[in-house]
């Protein structure tokens, strides 16, 4: 389990405009651990200016089958259709992209009084950390210093080597409260259909991800973290909020499919609210080939593919949608997408990921067993007759398994 600093009060915050009767102050003790929360925490990013982009910084493939000559002249084809909307690349870094169009996250706990947590302490070796990552996000303008009456406190979580650290937001109770949108999230498996009908294949990913949706009023208020250096809220809408996958997501499938256009009067609005139906008969980019920030395009001929990466562009350049260069390739004959390695001879497990899974060590328990058959799950279809195997273990009983690892033969297999 991954240790997380004690959290200790040290004193209740004084909010301006706050009345004690309206808001409800929790504490918590120090056996908090990293995998409660792991789902519901807003990591603080240590933010960087974007390094310029150069064109030789697209990763392009050149297509096979063809001249040197030819296939060369292909390869800049494609650089030269990214390049064109160079705006819309981000380089290395956690640089702060520009705000999309036509969405904003927005928080709705009905009625629910404000909540006041307390700020938890930071040990010393670690508060320049977290003033330098304030900094920059207020440099930024992703956050802003706040009056607001809710508070969720830091979180320090200590990385694996014991020294490095991360700074997370707490937002379990604020995800508690908060009504839960309804939106499907596409199915992997379905995502992963028919790849090997493709010969080219770009895999982008989208930069910088849920920091290009701007927040509500409401929602600013209500994401308002507080640390020793004073209380600050999101101007845009960080990870860990419950709904932050499904707001993101519905962007992405509106801007592929274009069910809803941009109103003309004011682009800034919520286009889920305010938009214009947009004009039937207009074909869809991708089909569903995102999952959040991931994007997967195939081509049947390196033409086709070219045609793609326009249209898909032209969509970024509409609804303002950065591209991290960095994380993204270009016209190659095999790509990784969704932990999949992909290409035209099918799907196959990434190697490093099949790594990790034979480095396990057998389960001593029966939940850590269940546990390590969903790690398996997501690569089923490369284990034969794994449903067969799968369905007995989990039968298992606790008596069962307890009897098994107590075996002679079991210890011998151990040695």
């Amino acid at each position: 389990m991954t240790p997380v600093l004690a959290a200790v009060a040290s004193g209740e915050p004084k909010i301006d405009g706050q009345e004690e009767d309206d808001a409800v102050l929790i504490h918590e003790g120090s056996d908090l651990l990293a995998e409660d929360i792991e789902s519901e925490m807003a990591v603080l990013p240590d933010l960087s200016l974007t390094a310029e982009v150069k064109i030789e910084d697209l990763k392009v493939g050149r297509p096979t089958g063809l001249p040197p000559e030819e296939a060369a002249i292909q390869e800049t084809r494609l650089r030269q259709i990214v390049w064109r909307r160079r705006k819309w690349l981000i380089g290395k870094g956690n640089a702060l992209p520009p705000a999309a169009l036509g969405v904003v996250c927005d928080i709705d706990v009905g009625d629910a009084k404000p909540v006041a947590q307390r700020v938890r302490k930071i040990p010393p070796q670690f508060r320049e950390k977290v003033a330098d990552l304030i900094k920059g996000l207020l440099s930024a303008r992703m956050i802003q210093k706040s009056k607001s009456p809710w508070a969720s406190p830091i979180v320090v979580i200590i990385k694996k080597n014991g020294v490095d650290i991360r700074l997370c937001i707490d937002y379990r109770i604020i995800n508690g409260l908060t009504q839960l949108m309804v939106y499907p999230m596409p199915l992997v498996n379905d995502l992963l259909e028919d790849l090997d009908k493709y010969l080219w294949y770009c895999s982008l990913d989208m930069a910088s991800g849920f920091w290009v949706v701007p927040m509500t009023d409401r929602a600013r208020l209500i994401s308002a973290f507080i640390t020793p250096m004073g209380l600050f809220e999101w101007l845009r809408m960080p990870f860990g909020l419950c709904n932050a996958p499904q707001i993101y997501q519905r962007l992405i499938d509106n801007a592929l499919y274009g069910f809803l256009k941009l109103s003309p009067d004011d682009s800034t609005l919520d286009v889920f609210e305010n938009g214009e139906p947009a004009k039937p008969g207009i074909h869809s980019v991708l089909g569903r080939r995102s999952y959040i920030d991931d994007i997967l395009i195939g081509g049947t001929s390196w033409d086709d593919l070219c045609e793609k990466v326009e249209r898909l562009l032209d969509v970024c350049e509409q609804w303002h949608l950065s591209i991290s260069v960095e994380k993204s390739e270009w016209g190659m004959s095999k790509v990784d997408y969704l932990g999949h390695r992909v290409s035209g001879l099918g799907l196959e497990a990434k190697p490093k990921n099949l790594e990790s899974l034979t480095a396990l060590e057998f389960p001593r328990t029966l939940k850590g067993l269940q546990s390590f058959l969903g790690s398996l799950n997501y690569y089923h279809q490369f284990i034969a007759d794994c449903a067969v195997y799968a369905a007995t273990l989990y039968s298992l009983t606790e008596t069962d398994f307890d009897e098994y690892v107590t075996r002679p033969k079991f210890r011998e297999q151990e040695k």
